[in-house]
């Protein structure tokens, strides 16, 4: 009936929260199935048909012979795969338990555990997805070759940082405007469709167009990963240190929204969503 309180170490605390983060992973996972294969297979054709409805748009539109020299699948797919995981990432912590949340009733579980497994959630649906396809079009259609591949998967990475830190902020958002956080999900969204540049070469556009999206850190983002996914192309226009610093801006601010947030949490906000 009582029971004495213990304690604990440095290191036994960050294993107790190491190994909470991996649980609410695995949930965040399975949440939106509970075969976690079905989920993985789910994300896998989300990218395979977005890829072919661009690549059947191109050829129809006859643009293939204006994209850069090497595979154009290979061209679309760094894109996709950059929006993707810019995307999801945004979803996955933006959608994350909040201090309000039925979970945070059970310690030692707070939001700062439920952010990160979602967001490493995301990331493992994404790269495991990413390595799939990748694989099966190496293996079955055509051998490609990436130039610099740790650095192009670190792209990857930063894609998936900035969509934390977007996420961040509408997680912060969440409580006080829930309409709003959900309008503006969709549209960035949308935007990103364009915006990200995914569908351009961002040294052959003429300069009113490079404006229209340089605001967008994703624009970079894509744009460096594809001057290390392709020998032939080096990217002039955009910067390769933009969308970084703009993610640790995101994050920091997110976490100081998020952390004055919960000080002021309340259980109706749940009812809310």
């Amino acid at each position: 009936m009582f029971r004495t309180a213990r304690s604990k170490s440095s290191l036994q605390s960050a294993a107790t929260i190491l190994e909470l983060i991996y649980h609410d992973t695995v949930r965040s996972i399975r949440k939106g199935h509970g075969n976690a294969f079905v989920a993985l297979g789910v994300n896998i054709l989300t990218v395979v048909i977005m890829v072919m409805a661009f690549y059947l748009m191109f050829t129809v539109l006859g643009l293939k012979a204006a994209k850069l020299r090497g595979d154009f699948l290979l061209f679309m797919m760094s894109g996709i795969f950059l929006y993707i995981s810019h995307i999801k990432a945004v979803s996955a912590v933006a959608g994350a338990d909040g201090p309000s949340s039925p979970m945070m009733q059970h310690a030692p579980m707070n939001t700062v555990i439920s952010i990160a497994s979602g967001a490493l959630g995301s990331l493992y649906i994404q790269v495991l997805s990413l390595l799939v396809v990748l694989f099966v079009y190496h293996v079955i259609f055509v051998p490609i070759t990436i130039y610099q591949p740790i650095y192009a998967f670190g792209m990857v990475l930063v894609a998936w940082f900035t969509g934390c830190g977007v996420g961040l902020i509408l997680l912060a958002l969440r409580p006080w405007f829930p309409q709003f956080v959900k309008i503006f999900m969709t549209i960035y969204q949308r935007a990103n469709m364009i915006a990200s540049g995914k569908m351009f070469v961002v040294n052959m556009l003429p300069p009113f167009m490079y404006n229209m999206f340089s605001w967008n850190p994703l624009f970079h983002n894509i744009d460096q990963a594809r001057g290390f996914v392709f020998i032939n192309y080096y990217p002039h226009k955009t910067s390769l240190m933009y969308p970084i610093y703009i993610g640790i801006v995101l994050v920091m601010l997110g976490l100081i929204g998020e952390f004055y947030t919960r000080r002021h949490a309340s259980l109706s906000w749940e009812a809310r969503r």
